[in-house]
């Protein structure tokens, strides 16, 4: 969608990125001990038909903000969406097709956690519109599952995968490494446990360990730091050796198998975020938003779903990019910046010279990429872009 703008001294954007939408549904059977997302354990039945009609009515109080614009993909995620009915999955999806227009061939996640799903509702989902499942399985061994907290087995894992990909066949798999009591022959176990599930995507987070969660309290005894990036390097010889592209920090794909919505992400793209605690981002010619909403599902249900609706000043933006673009593995084109923050290059000129030189990108007249450094550097190298003294250079 061109746009165009006529004060050179504003954020000005001549090309809207494209448009997207997380769901966020909070409650899950039981919070993990190293969780530090919005998920609250359900007590009782889960108020699933109220709540999908407040998310509509939070997706509506967004469209005048979108009008025209199309969703190129769908993220529904938790806590555990999948401790919903098909059937409110059905009518959330019916009423966001209703609200809002997708793209062709859109990409419409939900996660999974085994032990919450079978494969009928799975089938059931698929019918729903989802065609991408995401299963949080962490690990194939039960020892480690026991260690975090989670509520299923490593067969369990295993069945939701199997019936995942019978349903849909475009899967996730979430796995984890770093874990207490975790040395590298477990890790190459899972590996090749998650590599036997046959998932075209699998996403591999080492552990660590953030605030207000119960092992930030009492905390675990962890692998060392060297421990864990020898596990880091045998997770991307193991996918990369199994033809899986290393294109996110995290995120592995067979070729054509990309995630789009996390793609959108990060590559600064917009998103409506509705939901108890969802964030989301959009663009205007003149400027970009952030909006965010009440986290306790309590008070997103009494219709108090509003916190904050805010524009993201001019020295913020160049870092909010940087903090997404960097991520990539083949990074961005230098175009790209320009184009989805409206500022220039010149900006973080600084900045990317002294990334350069000390070893933490590379660059080239189309294309900016972190090193082999920098990726496994990633939060030194993205520190360099926090400096609150940027101005609009308009």
């Amino acid at each position: 969608m061109l746009i165009s703008f006529e004060n050179p001294k504003t954020v000005h954007l001549a090309l809207l990125p494209p448009l997207a939408l997380y769901v966020h549904i909070p409650w899950c059977v039981r919070k993990c001990p190293y969780c530090d997302f919005n998920s609250h354990e359900r007590s009782g039945t889960l108020p699933e038909a109220e709540y999908v009609e407040k998310l509509l009515l939070d997706l509506e109080g967004l469209l005048p903000s979108v009008w025209g614009r199309r969703l190129t993909s769908v993220f529904i995620g938790g806590g555990t969406p999948s401790l919903f009915s098909p059937a409110s999955i059905d009518a959330l999806l019916s009423g966001v097709r209703a609200r809002l227009t997708l793209e062709p061939g859109a990409e419409v996640t939900l996660e999974a956690n085994p032990g919450t799903v079978e494969a009928a509702r799975f089938r059931g989902f698929r019918e729903a519109g989802v065609n991408r499942i995401s299963v949080g399985v962490q690990s194939f061994d039960d020892r480690m599952l026991a260690r975090l907290g989670r509520i299923h087995s490593a067969g369990e894992a295993r069945a939701a995968v199997d019936a995942a990909l019978e349903a849909v066949g475009n899967v996730n798999l979430d796995i984890m490494y770093g874990l207490p009591g975790q040395d590298i022959p477990m890790v190459v176990s899972d590996l090749k446990a998650a590599l036997n599930c046959g998932t075209p995507h699998v996403s591999a987070y080492q552990l660590t360990i953030e605030p207000n969660t119960v092992f930030w309290s009492r905390p675990p005894a962890l692998p060392e730091h060297d421990a864990c990036a020898d596990m880091q390097l045998a997770v991307e010889e193991a996918l990369g050796g199994a033809g899986y592209e290393h294109y996110e920090t995290s995120a592995f794909a067979k070729p054509g198998r990309r995630c789009r919505h996390n793609l959108n992400y990060w590559e600064f793209g917009d998103y409506l975020g509705i939901g108890a605690g969802a964030h989301g981002k959009i663009s205007f010619p003149d400027r970009v938003t952030r909006h965010e909403r009440a986290k306790q599902p309590a008070e997103y249900l009494k219709g108090k779903a509003v916190v904050e609706n805010r524009e993201i000043p001019p020295g913020e933006l160049a870092f909010e990019f940087m903090l997404n673009a960097l991520r990539l593995v083949e990074g961005f084109p230098v175009a790209l910046f320009e184009e989805r923050t409206g500022l220039s290059l010149l900006t973080v000129k600084k900045e990317l010279n002294k990334a350069e030189e000390d070893g933490l990108i590379e660059r080239d007249w189309r294309r900016i990429r972190p090193s082999a450094r920098g990726r496994l550097f990633l939060n030194e190298l993205l520190e360099r872009f926090l400096g609150d003294d940027r101005k609009d250079p308009g």
